[in-house]
């Protein structure tokens, strides 16, 4: 893992966390929790993995200049 992924890393954790904490707070079953837990661990990984590919072409092109 390069060290620049950590502090972006850290934030994801907490964004999700509070994601998690006001999904708890509608006191909702433990079923539709988990599917909505779950959605929302499916959107953060899929930005994640847009950005880390964006990174990784960048650094591709970069260096066939």
């Amino acid at each position: 893992m390069n060290s620049d992924l950590v502090l972006p890393l850290v934030a994801s954790v907490g964004w999700l966390i509070l994601v998690m904490s006001s999904l708890a707070s509608h006191r909702l079953g433990w079923g539709q929790l988990v599917k909505m837990a779950l959605a929302w661990v499916v959107i953060f990984g899929g930005i994640f993995m847009i950005v880390e590919w964006f990174l990784y072409v960048k650094g591709s092109a970069s260096s066939l200049v």
